[in-house]
């Protein structure tokens, strides 16, 4: 499932950075995702029959590959990684819960690499680090790591209750008011 990010990330990452860092996009990814959020939860409450995989370890490699495709969106600034695996594991027929969960298992190998990615790229361009700083980086990755693991337990049993729609609503506000921000700041 982290096959297809990997290497788009890899590939693509210096020029992504370089077109898509901005505030436009990312506001137009925020609401467009918000609007995405809302509108496949209705879909999904309208719809009647058809398979769903319910259980995480019931996903097999081709549906993990699709979701994978779809963790490739998440490069463009604004896009939630784990929003758009939720979304696309939803539209290809995985329960919510187990979309989130396995999400949530993808974003383990997929932040370490990309964290890894960028250090090696700090570290390559010549600017040396303290060991304070590198002391300070370890402490943050873990406080991270222990803070994530919570509010991943926490937002699965929102998951199981509730629909993404309230999200797909804060992220149309969000990306209103930071176009609306930059465009009165500019």
């Amino acid at each position: 499932a982290i096959i297809p990010s990997g290497i788009v990330g890899v590939l693509f990452d210096d020029w992504m950075e370089a077109h898509f860092h901005n505030a436009t996009v990312v506001s137009i990814a925020l609401i467009v995702y918000g609007v995405a959020f809302i509108l496949v939860e209705r879909r999904n409450a309208r719809r009647v029959g058809g398979k769903t995989v319910e259980d995480v370890y019931a996903i097999d490699y081709k549906t993990a590959l699709l979701i994978g495709c779809f963790q490739c969106l998440s490069l463009i600034p604004g896009t939630s990684r784990s929003g758009s695996t939720i979304l696309g594991a939803i539209l290809i027929g995985v329960g919510r819960s187990a979309g989130a969960e396995f999400s949530f298992f993808m974003a383990i190998p997929t932040m370490l690499g990309a964290s890894a990615i960028k250090g090696l790229k700090f570290l390559l361009s010549g600017v040396a680090a303290t060991g304070t700083e590198i002391g300070v980086l370890i402490v943050g990755c873990v406080v991270s790591f222990v803070v994530s693991l919570l509010v991943i337990r926490g937002l699965m049993e929102y998951v199981r209750r509730h629909s993404f729609s309230a999200f797909g609503v804060y992220r149309i506000i969000l990306g209103v008011v930071v176009l609306v921000y930059f465009a009165l700041a500019g």
